[in-house]
């Protein structure tokens, strides 16, 4: 991200006045065990994947004084198409980029997440990879299990968006006013295996799930 002054003060009223004012004007929020939002980093947010509301709306729900921690994770050749978009996607939402597809031998393609971890930053994370059907869950990728795995310190909450995905459907530029959940659950560690960890996450965003009116898993 920028370390521009005027790049850093635009990001915080972008968050502080639109972003907030929007959560909380055109959505009907209820959120579910706040208090087991992380309170510092490092630390990891993961969550189902709807819409892009999802990241601004979850950076909503943490305090602005961890604004310059928060880190949505995101796909490069998404978030960086143009340089409009990129400085955007960079700057103000203070993106890490994530490239996508096959990755060549002998790349570590999370070790930019290993970095921000140990930067003590708090990521944003959708281990479904991109955006699926609205209020339905996709197949977890297994890059969460990794970070897991070789960070057992750091703390994944696992959290269940719903509603987000009619409020702004997946190729729509037009918010619909709707009722939205957002369901916190209890904080993970990455102990033992990736394999033994994703079983531990699908459980818990299932169980999340299953708290509202839609089927857990498509």
């Amino acid at each position: 991200m920028s370390t521009n002054p005027l790049t850093r003060l635009a990001r915080f009223l972008f968050f502080a006045v639109l972003v907030r004012g929007v959560i909380l004007l055109a959505l009907g929020l209820t959120v579910r065990h706040r208090e087991r939002l992380p309170q510092d980093g490092p630390a990891i947010l993961a969550a189902n994947h709807n819409s892009h509301l999802d990241t601004l709306a979850l950076m909503s729900l943490m305090p602005l004084s961890l604004l310059p921690k928060l880190r949505p994770v995101a796909a490069a050749d998404y978030f960086l198409a143009g340089k409009l978009r990129g400085w955007f996607a960079r700057n103000i939402i203070g993106v890490i980029p994530l490239e996508r597809g096959q990755v060549r031998k002998g790349a570590r393609p999370l070790a930019v997440l290993d970095d921000a971890i140990e930067r003590g930053d708090i990521l944003v994370l959708f281990p479904e990879g991109s955006r699926g059907e609205p209020e339905a869950l996709g197949r977890f990728k297994t890059g969460i299990g990794l970070l897991a795995a070789a960070h057992p310190d750091v703390p994944i909450v696992p959290i269940y968006m719903h509603g987000f995905g009619k409020a702004l459907p997946k190729g729509s530029a037009l918010l619909v006013p709707f009722n939205c959940t957002v369901s916190v659950g209890a904080t993970l560690h990455g102990a033992g295996t990736r394999h033994e960890f994703m079983k531990a996450f699908e459980a818990h965003m299932a169980g999340l799930a299953g708290k509202e009116t839609v089927p857990a898993w498509d």
